[in-house]
């Protein structure tokens, strides 16, 4: 009975950390109202300027994410995008993350319009990625919250990008 007991505590104890939350290796982290819900385990940029300084120093891409707090689109990828491991995990690794709730001064940043949610990445040379966008023609930089698999492979190409080119 008591091996039984084990066993199942045992299963259940596999089972619960499989579907864990994505956890830092450095441990889990206080939460920065800089995330805005948009992945609390993540160290969030503060400003444009910053970002770049960090993309700079660290050699990692900057993605920067352009929502508003109020909008369905918005709110809608945010769910998908704090919850998905994978994509936590590759920010948290190989970004640079800042999110911003306004449109900045940098022109390059809004190549084809100013609409939510946009996200965009800027290199190293902070040069920005324009050539590598979403799937629609009209707003090329916005995802929604079943894109999250071409978000993860816009990702992937961002970081080979900035192999090859450096």
């Amino acid at each position: 009975m008591i091996k039984a007991a084990l066993s199942v505590l045992l299963v259940l104890a596999a089972l619960s950390s499989t579907f864990a939350k994505y956890i830092p290796k450095t441990g889990k982290r206080i939460p920065q109202t800089l995330s805005r819900g948009w992945g609390d385990q993540l160290i969030w940029a503060q400003t444009y300027e910053e970002g770049l300084y960090w993309s700079r120093s660290r050699n990692k891409p900057l993605m920067v994410l352009f929502h508003l707090e109020d909008c369905p689109h918005s709110l809608a990828l945010k769910k998908v995008f704090s919850e998905d491991n994978e994509l936590q995990r590759t920010l948290d690794e190989d970004f640079v993350v800042l999110n911003l709730v306004y449109e900045t001064t940098d022109k390059h940043l809004s190549p084809d319009g100013q609409y939510v949610p946009r996200i965009l990445f800027v290199d190293p040379t902070m040069t920005v990625r324009a050539d590598i966008n979403g799937r629609y023609s009209n707003r090329m930089y916005a995802y929604e919250p079943s894109d999250i698999k071409l978000l993860l492979s816009n990702m992937q190409k961002a970081k080979k990008l900035l192999k090859s080119e450096l």
